[in-house]
């Protein structure tokens, strides 16, 4: 998301904790629980900070969607200007 030249860690883009919802089980295909993006770090936590699961599974399932969230847009825009070698700090 921030495209910094950094180590990655995979984000389930909808979260393993509601593969067995029964909402997400009648609505989603099974093939999509396994479909993620390679973010940073510290994106992967602000994503979890900003956006609870369940929101994240309904209404931010792509890359796309993660960016239009006006909190998370504003983290990655910032992290953006950081270097990548740097230890970003999330509380």
């Amino acid at each position: 998301m921030c495209e910094r030249e950094t180590a990655l860690t995979f984000h389930h883009l909808i979260p393993r904790t509601l593969r067995r919802n029964k909402w997400f089980k009648r609505n989603v295909e099974r093939a999509r629980f396994d479909d993620g993006i390679d973010v940073c770090r510290p994106c992967h936590k602000a994503i979890h900070r900003f956006i609870d699961e369940k929101t994240l599974g309904r209404d931010y399932a792509s890359v796309e969607r993660l960016l239009e969230h006006p909190e998370l847009a504003a983290f990655v825009a910032w992290v953006r200007t950081q270097d990548p070698d740097s230890r970003i700090r999330m509380r």
